[in-house]
């Protein structure tokens, strides 16, 4: 329970510097190149399933395709 109790505290002062630092030039212009880093990861990883998906769904037999077996 203690460890519990230390990481919410560790989470809290971590969002309360993060607030803080964010609020100074630097802190919203290293807090946007994150922001923007995550969107293209996150972009690039949706793309990538999407084409994979489609690969395997052109994988699949049409129904009737092997009725002959």
């Amino acid at each position: 329970m203690k460890n519990v109790v230390l990481l919410l505290f560790g989470v809290g002062i971590g969002f309360v510097a993060a607030h803080q630092f964010n609020k100074t030039a630097q802190g919203s212009e290293f807090f946007e190149t994150v922001g923007e880093k995550a969107r293209e990861f996150n972009s690039g990883f949706i793309e990538g399933y999407r084409d994979r998906d489609d690969e395997l769904a052109a994988q699949q037999p049409t129904p009737g395709q092997y009725a002959d077996r």
